[in-house]
């Protein structure tokens, strides 16, 4: 007589143990991206195999920040996915940008421009929609408010400095650092881009406003326009 053999349920809890052990021992490095994707869905669809959704999601947005970044309306296009799954996406990409932000919380800016760097990434680089963020920092450089000013469409953002320097004044800060995302995924600064921060910097300057730089992110990396000398 055969062996007894195991039935879908009983293969699945193996190969969903065999992925928890290998994460514990190993890392997040030990899995691939479709791996580390399906571990995570595995919260919230607990009677699938999460290995083809996992799959699905990364052929369709191209990587696991990008998936973990969809908005919820692309994402529910997909089969078998839900509110749960949802949740759990958006769940690990809260956890992602609080830890970003702890990085550069309750220190000077100035000194962990990496963690700046890494924040903006986090936290913008992977939207589908344009929008203009401003970090406002006190006279040691640290981080008063971080807020979202303004948010547009794939390719635009209406920014205004007189709204920017009155909402610093409000908050005693003494210095701005300007960021805005590409959808595209190029960072490239356009010609409006370095325009419109030369007329923030005309108006904040004369108020003891110092605008440290503008960071444009997308999928692709970042620019600094300070870096590139265009402030």
């Amino acid at each position: 007589m055969g062996g007894v053999k195991s039935g879908p349920g009983e293969f699945r809890e193996g190969h969903r143990e065999r992925l928890r052990t290998r994460f514990l021992t190993g890392g997040p490095d030990a899995l691939p991206d479709y791996e580390l994707l399906e571990l995570i869905l595995f919260a919230a669809r607990p009677r699938i195999d999460t290995k083809p959704l996992a799959k699905r999601l990364l052929a369709r947005f191209g990587s696991f920040a990008d998936v973990v970044a969809a908005p919820p309306a692309l994402l529910r296009e997909e089969p078998e996915v839900g509110d749960a799954v949802i949740t759990q996406l958006k769940l690990v990409k809260a956890g992602a940008e609080r830890i970003a932000r702890g990085a550069i919380a309750g220190r000077p800016v100035l000194s962990s421009w990496s963690a700046v760097i890494e924040y903006c990434r986090t936290t913008m680089a992977f939207a589908d929609k344009e929008s203009f963020r401003i970090l406002f920092l006190d006279k040691r450089n640290q981080l008063i408010a971080d807020e979202i000013q303004q948010s547009g469409t794939v390719d635009h953002t209406p920014v205004y400095p007189r709204e920017v320097v009155k909402r610093a004044l409000e908050l005693a800060a003494t210095a701005v650092i300007l960021v805005h995302n590409h959808p595209s995924g190029d960072p490239t600064p356009s010609r409006a881009d370095i325009d419109m921060t030369q007329t923030l910097i005309g108006a904040a300057e004369p108020l003891g406003i110092a605008v440290h730089d503008h960071i444009i992110v997308g999928r692709n990396g970042h620019a600094s326009l300070r870096g590139l000398g265009c402030l």
